[in-house]
């Protein structure tokens, strides 16, 4: 879970939104330090092969699809998460 400005936001529920986007293969959202909300959300995405995507698309399409205080305000694009042996995201090597 992601606290941000006092709100509770819950990683999965943006997760899900991303994998919604058709040039979207893997998504993982974290939280990184920020100094005004104590918490920011950071999603960090591998894209499907030939897709093309800038980080002011991602965030309006989530903006659309989320409350104001869920949406990612970072977004980093990556060639492949890391996975473990299991095939899940590693988000602690994402932070």
């Amino acid at each position: 879970m992601i606290i941000r400005g006092g709100f509770n936001v819950y990683p999965r529920e943006i997760e899900e939104v991303l994998y919604g986007h058709p040039a979207v293969l893997e998504a993982a959202v974290v939280g990184v330090r920020d100094e005004s909300h104590g918490e920011e959300v950071k999603a960090i995405l591998a894209l499907k092969p030939g897709h093309k995507l800038g980080a002011p698309e991602v965030i309006a399409f989530c903006k659309e699809r989320l409350a104001a205080y869920k949406y990612p305000r970072v977004v980093e694009f990556r060639d492949v998460l890391p996975k473990g042996p299991t095939g899940k995201i590693l988000k602690r090597e994402l932070r």
